[in-house]
């Protein structure tokens, strides 16, 4: 009966790979849907940090001469943005609107006795024009608070008192700077507004402020801190719904920051229920904008917007103390110096198509016959998987084939999510490994027949099947496009996991299938390997692979750690080709091709595919990482083998003049 079953399974394999065809069919509309939703954005928006401008201008001799100069630099620079926070009273004592005492203060200024049971805040006015628009947004901030204020006047100068302490009074938010606000929009700058989710939601607070927002033409707003406006107040109030629909009836939209290390608390359910109006921010910190070079920074903006989705680059600057100028500095020229020359950063997002201006949401493309298109894929999906199987448990093909239905219906029931992610997941596992699998099948039967096959013709069957291997483990990659087509992964509100194991498991089964599944049957390959006795050379060789293998999985997803040198290559690349190979793929590839000329001769190379299977995994998970343009990926992919193929005919080469060498001198050596 296991032999009937065995049987089945291995007929079965030509039909999977018909449903395996059908799925990729079916996934090329869904992959151009999502093309059309990546090509609907081209508006790169940089903001600049008008609070980082302020603080640097708190240092100058003339601060509001300086803060108008720099603002027309920026301007001329090609920022078309400024972001304002919410403002506090040090943010108004800074800008010189306002001074604030304490009770100390006062008493040394009116030459009394400090109140013994008094512990307020005496905010002084510098001029009339500010006594005007600030005393009203302060006297509703604080009283909205439960906070009492009242008038007070020093000197002829208006002022106020709030019945609080003044460390206190410092921390509670406000509106933005009225005054900053409409200097700078008369100067021609848009404004993004950052918001905090600090004070308790008011609806109609909320709906005055977003009214007056769209009156002023903002289009999208950032939030301040943990989490988003509402979030806080969410369980009692339902804010998030409501804030929500403010949002929509106003028709502004919101950021996401990105490599931040917690997303936002709320983010992602604010952006359902704004139907992801929502664009990708890269923030420069003010560190790297005094610390790097103006072409590094470039740079990275150019990938940032071609590479990742990013449609707001937001601009950070702060005073600096330089010891060995004997002054204080800032980075405000650097950063103009990297947007125009030397740097060229806007001439480079030119170049890739992209053009200044306020950031727009990607527009979803849905067509109406996705969804049917996803159900052949998840079949196809299922088929791939259950293929893969077969070459290492026949007898089970058809059951996990059957299995893989039932419980693709039922997680898609109860975990959509979670249904999508491990399809994807499991199905860009099997591509490379059924890849690697079928060449080395191909290789050991070439070995076996062939004899001493010409080093020519041993080149002809390496660059066939170098090329047939990457078909089918590109394979895989419709299905991780089409299972994975969601507006949530391109925005990063939603992150496929599982990338770790992706890179570790097809290195794992392939190494299974070559020390396990040829040359023998598998259960007397294992009883062979524990007669087997363990030397010395075994522990150090089983050491180097778990260092190696520690290190590899270390440098998979975004945290791994770059060396300088491999910075340098990167960029060198990047400039070269304008889309960077992943270094992986070009060590692996050329060892690839190389693994499969000697291995039609000398049997033993045949372990170089466990090493090898790591370019092939790669050029599927380079999909995994959604928030990437289709198109970079492709041709991330489509460089990385061409170099790949010709790195890999140069160490053939070099292989055959050492081994000619070897041949020709290793006599006389031995003679000698």
């Amino acid at each position: 009966m296991h032999q009937k079953w065995q049987r089945w399974g291995i007929a079965s394999r030509k039909w999977l790979c018909v449903l395996i065809v059908l799925g990729i069919l079916a996934a090329v509309p869904v992959a151009y849907d999502r093309y059309q939703t990546e090509s609907s954005s081209k508006n790169v928006e940089l903001v600049f940090n008008y609070r980082g401008l302020v603080d640097v201008a708190s240092y100058q001799p003339h601060p509001e001469q300086f803060i108008n100069e720099q603002l027309d630099k920026l301007k001329a620079a090609g920022i078309t943005s400024m972001a304002m926070f919410e403002s506090t009273l040090d943010d108004f004592k800074k800008s010189r609107r306002l001074m604030v005492y304490n009770a100390q203060d006062i008493a040394q200024m009116t030459h009394t006795v400090i109140p013994t049971n008094e512990n307020y805040t005496y905010v002084l006015f510098t001029n009339e024009e500010n006594a005007g628009r600030l005393t009203p947004l302060i006297e509703d901030t604080f009283t909205s608070l439960g906070i009492n204020v009242k008038p007070w006047e020093f000197n002829h100068q208006k002022g106020l008192i709030i019945e609080t302490s003044p460390e206190n009074a410092m921390l509670k938010p406000m509106q933005p700077d009225p005054i900053a606000f409409e200097m700078l929009r008369s100067k021609g700058f848009n404004i993004v507004p950052r918001m905090s989710d600090s004070l308790p939601y008011d609806q109609d607070a909320m709906e005055k402020l977003l009214a007056y927002y769209e009156a002023n033409g903002v289009k999208r707003i950032l939030f301040e801190g943990d989490s988003v406006k509402g979030f806080n107040d969410n369980a009692e109030k339902h804010s998030l719904q409501s804030f929500a629909n403010l949002l929509n009836q106003h028709g502004i939209g919101i950021a996401a920051i990105e490599n931040t290390k917690k997303p936002q608390a709320g983010l992602a359910e604010l952006s359902y229920y704004i139907h992801y109006n929502v664009v990708r921010l890269y923030s420069l910190s003010d560190k790297d904008a005094a610390a790097l070079d103006e072409a590094t920074i470039a740079d990275r903006f150019a990938l940032a917007t071609k590479d990742r989705n990013i449609r707001m680059i937001y601009l950070n600057t702060a005073p600096s103390k330089n010891p060995s100028k004997a002054m204080i500095t800032d980075s405000i020229d650097n950063i103009i110096n990297s947007l125009n020359e030397p740097g060229n950063a806007i001439k480079q997002m030119e170049r890739y198509g992209f053009k200044m201006g306020q950031a727009q949401a990607f527009h979803i493309t849905d067509s109406s016959a996705q969804h049917y298109f996803k159900m052949v894929v998840v079949l196809g999906g299922i088929a791939f998987i259950a293929l893969m199987i077969s070459y290492f448990l026949p007898s089970l093909t058809l059951l996990a084939f059957a299995l893989g239905l039932i419980g693709s219906a039922g997680l898609y029931v109860l975990k959509p999510t979670i249904f999508e992610q491990s399809l994807a997941l499991a199905v860009a596992i099997s591509g490379p490994t059924v890849a690697m699998i079928l060449a080395v099948r191909k290789v050991t039967a070439l070995n076996a027949t062939s004899g001493d096959m010409k080093p020519g013709r041993r080149l002809a069957v390496a660059c066939v099947l170098f090329v047939k291997t990457a078909v089918i483990s590109m394979s895989a990659i419709p299905f991780v496009i089409a299972l994975l087509n969601n507006i949530t992964y391109s925005l990063v509100l939603n992150q496929f996991r599982g990338v770790s194991l992706l890179h570790a498991a097809p290195i794992a089964l392939v190494a299974i299938y070559v020390v396990l599944y040829l040359g023998g049957r598998p259960i007397q390959r294992i009883g062979k390997l524990f007669k087997t006795p363990i030397t010395l050379l075994w522990v150090v060789v089983a050491l180097l692979i778990a260092v190696a293998g520690l290190y590899y999985l270390s440098r998979t997803g975004n945290g791994g750690k770059v060396s300088h040198v491999e910075m340098m290559f990167r960029t060198f690349m990047e400039n070269t080709f304008h889309v960077r190979p992943r270094n992986k793929e070009l060590m692996t590839h050329p060892l690839f091709l190389l693994g499969l000329f000697l291995s039609v001769r000398y049997r033993s190379a045949i372990y170089i595919m466990i090493i090898a299977v790591i370019g092939q995994l790669s050029m599927v998970d380079t999909f995994a990482h959604i928030h990437s343009p289709m198109k970079i990926s492709f041709a991330r992919d489509i460089l990385g083998l061409g170099l790949g193929f010709i790195l890999g005919l140069i160490a053939i080469g070099v292989w055959q003049i050492a081994e000619g060498c070897w041949k020709k001198w290793s006599p006389r050596l031995r003679k000698q």
